[in-house]
């Protein structure tokens, strides 16, 4: 469409773009069209504020449960942590056992690399800790319950699965208020392009109706509802 906005080649314009332009709605139905059908992350996992936004390039971490303090406690959670790089979202996917993934500390070490998130299958703790860094974090709530004795990471920088979604390292992460969805790089110039034409699209529809087009109308002249 005439007027949209291209998307750009480097990261931090690209990231720019999104947040200020689109969300995950418009880009779950345009990954939708093109045959990606599970590219949500589950609904319970949401921003620990509604007017969060997100948007990076997944860094997938692995967990493993523990039944009791490990020899290791947390495995490789340092490591994970001091491999992040500017961009990076921490990803990772919950265990059976019900602890927090992510809190205070984890939120320093993140911001201190440059990391644009953290999205975590899983609960947080420290809430307040959080909140104050100004650092965008989703989880399926808050939980105070210390991983410590009940999960370590594994291995990070690899595929894993968080509810329908396969997450590989590199994929674009985009997270607001409805929601979490992860991009594949593969796709993604194609997804933002259209997805940007159908916010444009979705604009003249909207002043369509308002102006007194029926919904009915609207959908036959621009096939956008």
């Amino acid at each position: 469409m005439a007027g949209t906005a291209t998307v750009p080649g480097e990261d931090p314009d690209r990231f720019a773009l999104v947040d200020s332009a689109l969300y995950t709605a418009v880009i779950g139905d345009v990954c939708d069209e093109i045959g990606l059908v599970h590219q949500f992350l589950p609904p319970e996992v949401r921003a620990l504020q509604p007017g969060m936004r997100l948007s990076g390039r997944a860094m997938p971490v692995l967990l493993a449960d523990v039944y009791g303090r490990p020899g290791r406690p947390f495995g490789r959670l340092t490591e994970a942590l001091d491999a992040l790089r500017p961009g990076d979202v921490y990803v990772t996917r919950r265990g059976e056992q019900h602890c927090a993934a992510w809190g205070e500390i984890m939120t320093t070490a993140a911001r201190s690399r440059g990391a644009r998130g953290a999205v975590v299958d899983s609960f947080h703790r420290d809430t307040p800790k959080v909140l104050e860094q100004d650092f965008p974090v989703f989880s399926r709530g808050s939980y105070g319950q210390d991983s410590g004795a009940r999960s370590v990471v594994c291995d990070y920088g690899v595929v894993i699965e968080v509810g329908a979604v396969t997450i590989s390292p590199g994929d674009l992460v985009v997270g607001d208020v409805d929601g979490v969805l992860v991009v594949p790089a593969g796709v993604e110039l194609e997804v933002l392009e259209r997805a940007l034409a159908k916010v444009a699209a979705e604009d003249v529809v909207r002043r369509a109706i308002e102006g007194g087009m029926s919904a009915s109308d609207a959908w036959a002249a621009y096939g956008v509802l």
